[in-house]
């Protein structure tokens, strides 16, 4: 398009011809009228994307990111939101929480289209999704509604153009085993994150290369995907501390996890590290308040939120990224929970 040259902009009854529905019906589904048909709605909502209809114009100088998260009281989250509105203050650029998918007034579940819709009429700059629970389908909503998204440890990268931010998940899980390992632990277990996450699969391959390279085997049955959840971790470390022989250490894929751990072990009579060690991953506050201080895998959380925002501000302004996925470095941290297994085979447990 040239300077000066405009597009015709979609207007509301476009959307309804092309979908074949009165204008009115069309209204309705744009403003989330539960009175719709779903055949009809999901016509609509393909109308809307189809046409990258963008609803009226505000009249707003104001500049804005959405951060969009399913789960939003979690260290994780929050640690992610601190460095996105940091760096939006630096460039003078608003930043609006919201969940995904959300349940409207009526309670009609918000679809992708419909959301993807409701951000463009609403002209942000861009979008940034911390979230396991995106698919394709709102990934290629947004492309189409000219939205420019970035997306934190995305699940996966199958995406075509989808521009994602993380860290280095496997030297980060690599790091852990080393540690262990050059402790001296040869029985370790590993509480890893879901299975269908990338970021936790390559945590959890980073780590098992290392163990293999350095000749220590880790038993299947010590290795448990589970979500990045405290009480499933509880459970796992549980089933784990009651065998005859329990791992004298637990890599965990989170900070959540590890805590769960920390319980478990509470529960049945082991001390840590005496008894077992422990290594979290993320590294947020609760790492260092735990008692003992947890050692952990650091993800350089801030900085994600930094550069996520501002790789959404060059995607708006139209300049070419360097890579569609950055990863930055992860560190380890070693407190209080680590220590070289015990020599004697006495061991602390509770029935």
């Amino acid at each position: 398009m040239t300077k000066g040259t405009r597009t015709a902009r979609p207007n509301l009854s476009a959307v309804a011809a092309h979908a074949g529905v009165s204008t009115a019906t069309a209204s309705k589904v744009v403003n989330g009228r539960p009175d719709v048909a779903e055949g009809t709605r999901e016509r609509v909502e393909t109308a809307i994307t189809e046409l990258g209809y963008r609803g009226p114009s505000r009249v707003s100088a104001a500049r804005a990111v959405e951060l969009m998260v399913d789960i939003v009281d979690t260290t994780y989250a929050t640690q992610i939101l601190r460095g996105v509105v940091l760096s939006a203050e630096e460039l003078g650029i608003d930043v609006v929480v919201g969940r995904v998918r959300r349940t409207s007034p009526r309670g009609v579940l918000e679809s992708s289209a419909a959301w993807a819709q409701r951000l463009a009429a609403a002209e942000r700059i861009g979008a940034i999704v911390l979230t396991s629970g995106l698919g394709p389908d709102v990934h290629g909503t947004l492309a189409r509604a000219r939205v420019p998204i970035v997306v934190i440890d995305p699940l996966d990268f199958a995406q075509a153009g989808v521009v994602s931010v993380g860290s280095t998940n496997w030297l980060g899980g690599r790091s852990a085993a080393e540690h262990l390992v050059g402790l001296g632990h040869q029985h370790i277990g590993v509480i890893a994150g879901p299975a269908e996450s990338i970021s936790a699969v390559a945590r959890l391959d980073g780590f098992l290369s290392c163990c293999r390279q350095r000749g220590v085997e880790v038993e299947p049955d010590l290795v448990r995907p589970i979500r990045f959840d405290h009480d499933q971790a509880v459970q796992v470390a549980q089933e784990w501390f009651r065998r005859p022989d329990p791992p004298t250490a637990i890599f965990a894929g989170s900070d959540a996890q590890a805590m769960g751990v920390l319980e478990a072990a509470r529960r049945t009579g082991l001390l840590v590290p005496e008894d077992v060690s422990l290594v979290a991953y993320d590294d947020t506050p609760i790492a260092s308040w735990a008692n003992p201080p947890l050692t952990a895998v650091r993800q350089p959380l801030e900085e994600i939120g930094r550069r996520a925002l501002l790789t959404v501000q060059q995607l708006h302004a139209g300049d070419p990224v360097d890579s569609h996925h950055i990863e930055i470095a992860t560190t380890l941290v070693v407190r209080d929970s680590t220590a070289p297994p015990r020599t004697d085979l006495v061991r602390r447990t509770r029935p």
